[in-house]
């Protein structure tokens, strides 16, 4: 139930006030049930008195939820009012023969049971001691009111504080197995960041290193060497090793998970720019080039992503095709780029191969080409889909964002 004006609601869902009503007009015809056994009052309050006390006590159920000390004080003032008209005015407000044995308001097991989940421990034990004392009556036990005044009144509170006591013991061992399992989790991705930061460093240090003395070698071979075809072919080597350096680095920052290795989108670029991304369609024409028909499609603007999100849709569309070559010869392959504002959807779909693959060739690979790929996509935050296409064939597609998130949560 919503609050209006400000005020609390008298039931914190629709359907405790359902069965509270409906518990109200149980004991309501209860009560009912035993005035018409017992008889009217004699009493000067009148005949109706003992039963309109009883359903006073009923219906203030129904207010239970919101105002629990007060409804148990209730009882204990009718209680005592019960007490007071059977010791000095039989007849007044309890029948002049009593057809239970309930020396106390009907309703009250209903009310303690609920008031030990909804009281402070003091105050519900205060009230349901004194409940307990005008229901046993110890100055004049009895084996027909003693017993009974226990069942009515300590029982319940007992077995509701002990449900009550368990609940949140439950609860509680929720709330630490929930923290534990939370703790772990952050240990392991705690773990999984150490190591990639490791793998980062000895990555750094060592090829890096290799790289860097190969564009430096292949630099002086070209400045030295008289032959234009050496010269050639030693640029071609230090172009191939600035873009596997560029790409090192890229990765190596990933790995870092929060390393600015490229500016910020929208901010001036204050470092050297990287090297060229791969074009796509290079891989396109080196595929027909050896006899592969394969078409190009690409819509949206290249700009949109960062030169780390190109170079991951670059190696996607080189494996797929690589392994087009190998597995699927006599096939034809169409590569699908879609540059959009959330990144970049990136798909290679080839038909069945109409010819043997050469075993050689197929054999060549480590067999981990496709999960080293699916690793990359995951590194900058996308997601890769590999399998059989409807049609037959193959199908590898990326779904790429167009910046690398990190920690901060700022695009790189």
């Amino acid at each position: 139930m919503k609050e209006s004006g400000g005020r609390r609601p008298l039931w914190p869902r629709p359907a405790d006030g359902l069965w509270l009503l409906g518990s109200a007009l149980v004991f309501a015809m209860i009560d009912t049930g035993l005035f018409l056994a017992s008889g009217p009052s004699p009493g000067a309050l009148g005949p109706y008195a003992p039963l309109v006390l009883q359903l006073v006590c009923d219906f203030s159920v129904v207010l239970l939820l919101r105002f629990p000390a007060q409804i148990t004080s209730l009882l204990v003032v009718v209680a005592l009012a019960m007490l007071a008209s059977d010791l000095f005015s039989p007849g007044l407000l309890v029948p002049a023969v009593q057809p239970t044995l309930m020396t106390v308001p009907t309703i009250t097991p209903v009310v303690l049971t609920q008031a030990a989940r909804l009281m402070d421990r003091r105050r519900l034990l205060w009230l349901a001691g004194v409940l307990a004392l005008l229901a046993t009556r110890p100055w004049d036990p009895a084996w027909n009111t003693t017993p009974f005044g226990l069942l009515a009144t300590a029982l319940p509170v007992a077995i509701s504080m002990y449900y009550e006591a368990r609940r949140q013991l439950l609860r509680s061992l929720r709330d630490r197995a929930d923290r534990a399992e939370r703790e772990q989790h952050l240990l392991a991705e705690q773990a999984r960041a150490e190591e990639r930061r490791r793998l980062a460093g000895e990555m750094h240090d060592v090829v890096t290193h290799r790289l860097s003395l190969m564009v430096l070698h292949a630099g002086a071979l070209g400045v030295t060497s008289a032959d234009p075809a050496v010269r050639t072919a030693a640029e071609d080597i230090r172009r191939e090793g600035v873009y596997a350096l560029d790409e090192l680095r890229d990765l190596v920052g990933v790995l870092r998970n929060g390393a600015n290795t490229e500016p910020l989108a929208g901010s001036p670029a204050t470092a050297p720019a990287p090297a060229p991304v791969g074009d796509p369609a290079g891989l396109v024409a080196e595929s027909v080039a050896i006899g592969v028909a394969t078409e190009l499609s690409v819509t949206g603007d290249p700009g949109t992503v960062s030169p780390t999100i190109a170079r991951t849709a670059y190696r996607v569309v080189q494996e797929a095709l690589t392994n087009v070559r190998k597995h699927a010869p006599g096939s034809s392959a169409e590569v699908s780029l879609r540059y959009h504002p959330g990144g970049l959807d990136v798909r290679v779909t080839s038909t069945r191969g109409t010819r043997p693959p050469d075993p050689a060739l197929a054999g060549s690979g480590s067999g981990a080409g496709l999960s080293g790929l699916r690793q990359r996509v995951e590194l900058v935050g996308g997601r890769l889909e590999a399998g059989p296409a409807p049609a037959g064939g193959f199908s590898v597609g990326a779904i790429l964002p167009a910046y690398v998130p990190t920690k901060e949560g700022l695009p790189r």
